[in-house]
């Protein structure tokens, strides 16, 4: 690290190891994935927030949370069941863990992958208290019999369990305590309408903005006892793709550099210069997002272009670049989407450096 002042204005630069400086292959970066990556539960732990005062951001869900939850208290019942809809990162499970804490029951967690028969459901709905939050994340995926058993214990309390095969088989009714199924899914419109018509209360989680994720850096930051400036919480939230779970993930990678180079100190100047080494540029995006940019901006003349074309120039999987890349870009208006293939936007070519074409869309 060293300092030089120039016309009175003193700059700090930091020395990089030359493997930092290399350019490394176009590839998702795991900085910035709202999904889970290893690390994450042992730190997440810690951050969550345990009550819906506590919660940054998403007022109308809370609001409209609180009111639900209020009254259920007040007649002595269980509140209807919820589901908690959204892209991830937004705070699914944190919420079905404060319905739980709210509520003052135990939490049972489980995921719709892991539901494959019809049994793993009725085990688990046959050891739920009276009054308990079973959570099943990624709702949307949980197995046909599981999923058709859950509509009568959903509604009646009650499970039906087939003993035997063939015309000896019985069904024996099994009645379960009353609870309340809190699900998350990421892709409300693969839920089939029989499941989605039996929850009671829909929240629709939606993406941060920057304000909101200033807050979460802030309070991230003084949980992991990290000293960073306003500004530095700024600038980290602004590059955070609107999701609180990478703007917890880039603070984390924040100062492991700064660790490294200032002692633990987070200025703006560290900020931005630790992001420059993650390759996150001003506006959140990675390498393979600049790279299906570039491939579309200077290979294609700024389209239209395929998926699968844009993949094969930056040497992805076409379903790579439709799941990750693709919806922030279209977010941030960098990228169109029309009926022959992706366009880019006037702001895209100005983000790589080039002047649009008249007939780039947007301004």
């Amino acid at each position: 690290m060293s300092r030089s002042a120039d016309n009175g204005i003193e700059r700090t630069e930091f020395s990089l190891p030359e493997e930092a400086k290399t350019p490394s292959p176009l590839s998702p970066s795991p900085e910035l994935s709202a999904g889970q990556v290893p690390g994450d539960s042992d730190v997440e732990g810690s951050l969550r927030p345990k009550t819906l005062e506590e919660f940054i951001g998403q007022r109308k869900v809370r609001a409209q949370l609180d009111l639900v939850l209020g009254g259920a208290r007040a007649r002595g019942v269980s509140p209807d069941h919820v589901l908690l809809a959204g892209p991830p990162g937004l705070g699914k499970t944190t919420m079905a863990m404060i319905i739980a804490q709210e509520l003052g029951t135990s939490l049972r967690m489980t995921s719709g992958p892991a539901l494959e028969r019809a049994g793993d459901l009725a085990a688990m709905l046959s050891n739920l208290m009276e009054g308990d939050v079973l959570f099943i994340d990624e709702i949307h995926r949980i197995a046909r019999p599981a999923e058709e058993m859950l509509y009568m214990a959903m509604e009646d309390f009650r499970v039906d369990v087939i003993v035997g095969k063939g015309p000896g088989a019985t069904s024996i009714p099994i009645e379960i305590a009353p609870f309340t199924l809190v699900g998350a899914t990421t892709r409300a419109g693969m839920l089939t309408g029989p499941l989605r018509d039996r929850f009671g209360f829909t929240a629709q989680m939606e993406f941060y903005d920057v304000a909101d994720l200033t807050e979460v850096v802030t309070r991230t930051a003084g949980i992991l006892d990290v000293d960073i400036t306003p500004e530095a919480a700024r600038e980290v939230a602004s590059r955070s793709r609107g999701t609180p779970r990478i703007a917890n993930r880039l603070l984390r990678r924040v100062r492991d550099f700064a660790d490294v180079n200032t002692a633990g100190e987070v200025t703006l100047a560290v900020a931005r210069e630790a992001l420059v080494v993650f390759d996150v540029d001003d506006l959140g995006l990675d390498r393979l997002d600049r790279g299906v940019l570039d491939a579309l901006v200077r290979g294609h003349g700024g389209g239209p272009v395929g998926v699968s074309t844009l993949a094969l120039a930056v040497g992805e999987e076409p379903s790579t670049v439709e799941e990750v890349c693709e919806p922030y870009l279209v977010r941030a208006g960098m990228i169109a989407r029309t009926p022959r293939g992706r366009v880019a936007t006037a702001r895209a070519w100005r983000h790589m450096g080039l002047t649009a074409p008249p007939e780039a869309p947007g301004e």
